[in-house]
């Protein structure tokens, strides 16, 4: 590890460090009687059906996301999403295991398999993110200003209302930029390099570089059916994630967590702003903004919120472990080994 990435990590650990210390502060009379109480009501039968249910959206998700990528190989390459599943759950399982250095394994994995350069599979992978992040906000912004649910947090509904209008100016920026690039991406490329030579060359060709990557990932969408095809799939992959986290919060069986869809969508937002501060390996940030968020939003008992963010955490984002190591092993792959190639070829 490079001082760089140490003083980085440590950085994030401090500050981690410091949300669980403000976290526990607000819990002087935390019950952890009361938490292993409500962590044991999952295990009822009641409760594991819906645990199930959940582990069961949790993997619909990863089909789709074959199925995506399948339709994004379209033009140039013929698979199936049967092929593409078990790098796509491997891939997952380094995320979960490494965090970020995990992230290189799947276009890689699935660039090895397909006989594809990597270079092209990155691209994929990019292009994957705008799809992500363009359809998780469509559904987000849909349950604030359409859904009642929200409308009953009081003083957050305002601030889900001004999130809201942050990520549709940030999906317009996203369609704009998408667009630039596609039709003028070379020039912008160009741009980018002379705009830096002489003082930030280095930045230059790596911004130059990445454009020529972006607008690589559009060329495989051939066509307005692709295109459709790929904003439905992505649709209703997000909307499988959110079922998960609501068969989750179902498994307690109390009021407070029984979620409308509306809802959840609200929670996971809180979840993927909180990962933006997360360790390897480890997470934290998305843990801790869930639990915040289940308290504060949702008011739950801290006990309980604590207890369901815990689990939310299992069963949305490390339940593929198991499988994704037993995949590795059958096709003899290190998932450690993995990130490391990735990353060199990257």
């Amino acid at each position: 590890m490079t001082k760089k990435k140490a003083l980085i990590y440590a950085l994030i650990a401090s500050l981690l460090a410091i949300l669980v210390y403000l976290q526990f502060r607000t819990w002087r009379n935390f019950n952890w009687g009361v938490f292993r109480a409500q962590t044991d009501q999952v295990f009822s039968a009641h409760g594991l059906i819906h645990i199930f249910g959940g582990i069961a959206y949790t993997y619909l998700a990863y089909c789709l996301r074959s199925l995506r990528w399948r339709i994004f190989l379209r033009p140039v390459k013929k698979t199936t999403s049967v092929r593409l599943l078990a790098p796509t759950i491997i891939g997952f399982t380094g995320l979960a295991l490494l965090g970020r250095p995990g992230e290189m394994i799947r276009p890689y994995l699935i660039a090895r398999k397909e006989k594809l350069s990597f270079s092209s599979q990155l691209a994929v992978w990019t292009v994957e993110r705008i799809f992500d992040v363009g359809a998780f906000a469509t559904l987000v912004v849909i349950a604030i200003f359409f859904a009642q649910g929200p409308r009953q947090f009081g003083e957050y509904y305002g601030k889900f209302r001004e999130g809201g209008l942050l990520l549709i100016a940030l999906v317009a920026t996203l369609s704009i930029v998408m667009t630039l690039i596609a039709m003028k991406g070379d020039l912008v490329a160009t741009w980018a390099e002379r705009r830096f030579v002489g003082h930030a060359s280095g930045l230059g060709h790596k911004i130059a570089a990445r454009v020529r990557e972006f607008r690589g990932g559009l060329n495989t969408i051939h066509g307005v059916s692709e295109l459709v095809q790929l904003i439905v799939v992505s649709l209703v992959l997000w909307y499988s994630v959110a079922l998960a986290y609501q068969q989750v919060t179902g498994a307690y069986g109390v009021s407070v967590l029984t979620i409308p869809v509306s809802q959840v969508l609200l929670l996971m937002a809180s979840s993927m702003i909180g990962s933006l501060v997360q360790l390897p390996g480890v997470g934290g940030g998305s843990q801790l903004a869930i639990i915040s968020t289940l308290q504060h939003v949702f008011k739950a008992p801290p006990e309980l919120a604590a207890s369901c963010g815990i689990l939310l955490w299992l069963v949305t984002f490390m339940a593929v472990i198991p499988v994704g190591l037993l995949l590795a092993h059958r096709e003899r792959l290190s998932i450690r080994g993995l990130s490391k190639e990735s990353h060199a070829e990257e």
